[in-house]
């Protein structure tokens, strides 16, 4: 197999990059993964992955402020910034999922992505959902993440679309996706 004349990029790039937000709990992974699985050609970024990466020396965020998990927290995004703009330019919709409750994070994503529009899109069930949901999967976690919720509310209210799923099935919050952000046309067919 010779590679000579391959090329990576593809001639019709992505329509974009879909960043999937809300606090821990809220259902990014699972809507993230699920709104990918409708397209031809798309690619499911989880930045909780790339964290995961880090085989040393990770800090994962907490409540404490420690300046490394934040100094980390960009370094992920940087990467899903990265591999999204990779998939895009090969014809791939990058849909990616993070926490992101700041504008300062959000403005990082935008300054990052370099091609296409971003349609963000995040998921609001409320804290106690988000939590009930985080108590029944197998990644729980120990850290009653509800202030994010409100600095969520307060930071980024106005940006990208809001989806209260906290009645909805992945499957209504992945149509509500694509019916507001537009994108339900290039879905492919099932």
């Amino acid at each position: 197999m010779t590679f000579e004349n391959v090329t990576v990029d593809s001639p019709v790039p992505a329509p974009g990059t879909v960043l999937v937000i809300g606090i821990p709990g809220s259902g990014k992974s699972t809507v993230a993964a699920a709104l990918a699985a409708r397209f031809e050609r798309s690619a499911h970024i989880e930045v909780d992955a790339l964290q995961e990466l880090i085989v040393r020396g990770g800090h994962w965020p907490t409540p404490d402020g420690d300046p490394e998990a934040d100094r980390q927290i960009l370094l992920r995004a940087r990467n899903a910034c990265l591999l999204a703009d990779s998939f895009r330019a090969a014809g791939f919709l990058p849909v990616v999922d993070d926490v992101v409750v700041r504008r300062s994070h959000l403005d990082h994503y935008r300054a990052r992505l370099s091609d296409g529009p971003l349609h963000l899109v995040v998921l609001a069930p409320g804290p106690e959902k988000a939590w009930e949901r985080n108590n029944a999967r197998e990644k729980r976690l120990t850290t009653d993440w509800a202030p994010l919720d409100e600095a969520m509310r307060a930071e980024l209210a106005g940006e990208g679309v809001w989806i209260d799923n906290a009645g909805q099935t992945v499957e209504e919050t992945v149509a509500a996706v694509l019916d507001a952000t537009g994108l339900g046309g290039l879905r492919s067919p099932r």
